[in-house]
């Protein structure tokens, strides 16, 4: 009984569950909030892409997170190419650094998906800068707090559809 139930978990389809969370996560984006709490709004659509990337490897890999990172940044009107171009380095790294591992447990997935919000908030600092955007310091970097936070509600979000 028990492996029959596994078999049907294994065969179960991502595709509706990585655009629901595409979808729901853009919404998250683009929500409308004050000017004190924007500071503090997390990176949602990074964090749902890592986890694709990371938890179902079959299925997205950098050609996924170059269209979200290009999604985004036509949402966030920030200029083509700058979430582009640190999702995609984000989920190279991701997948080359974790591709012998069999087993990522929610700690390990925790301490990269931070790694990552850190580099992507460097490298947005650093491409918005070069653009000749100002930014100011502090209140872009209050995003990585809310999104470390965040990381444990998405991973159990969307854990069911985490390949095994």
């Amino acid at each position: 009984m028990q492996l029959a139930k596994k078999e049907n978990f294994q065969s179960r389809d991502p595709l509706v569950a990585i655009i629901i969370s595409v979808v729901i996560a853009s919404v998250f984006t683009v929500y409308p909030v004050s000017y004190f709490l924007s500071g503090w709004r997390p990176s949602v659509m990074l964090l749902v892409m890592l986890f694709w990337v990371m938890c179902q490897p079959a299925w997205c890999g950098v050609w996924f997170a170059f269209i979200v990172g290009i999604f985004t940044d036509l949402l966030m009107e920030n200029p083509l190419g700058v979430n582009a171009l640190s999702f995609v380095m984000i989920a190279f790294f991701a997948r080359y650094f974790t591709r012998d591992k069999r087993i990522m447990t929610q700690a390990n997935l925790w301490v990269i998906a931070v790694i990552a919000i850190v580099f992507h908030l460097l490298m947005l600092w650093l491409l918005l800068v070069m653009a000749g955007n100002e930014i100011g310091l502090i209140r872009h970097w209050q995003a990585l707090l809310s999104s470390a936070i965040l990381w444990p509600v998405v991973y159990w979000g969307l854990k069911k559809w985490r390949a095994v």
